[in-house]
């Protein structure tokens, strides 16, 4: 999903992007703390990208199989992706189903 479909995907109408606005201001702020965090003198080269997008991944991960009751196929509809991929990054993560 590009940029411009997912802005419509969330607002429900074409051109109207303000929820992702504000989704993505939210997100820009937050993301500003943990880049500080994560990396507090900027000075060194850092993995901080991949870091961060692996985090988010696992996080989406975690939610689609809260949200679908721990089915990976409806995780996998949720999210928008393969089942089998889904599977890989789960393992890729470190991902393990925890029925709570």
């Amino acid at each position: 999903m590009n940029i411009r479909n997912a802005k419509e995907s969330l607002s429900g109408e074409r051109g109207d992007a303000a929820p992702y606005s504000v989704v993505e201001n939210v997100l820009e702020k937050r993301l500003e703390d943990v880049v500080t965090i994560l990396n507090p003198d900027n000075n060194d080269k850092s993995r901080i990208y991949e870091d961060i997008l692996c985090m988010v991944e696992g996080i989406l991960i975690r939610i689609a199989m809260r949200r679908s009751n721990y089915i990976k196929s409806a995780a996998a509809a949720f999210l928008g992706i393969n089942r089998n991929t889904l599977h890989s990054k789960m393992e890729k993560l470190g991902i393990t189903i925890d029925k709570r």
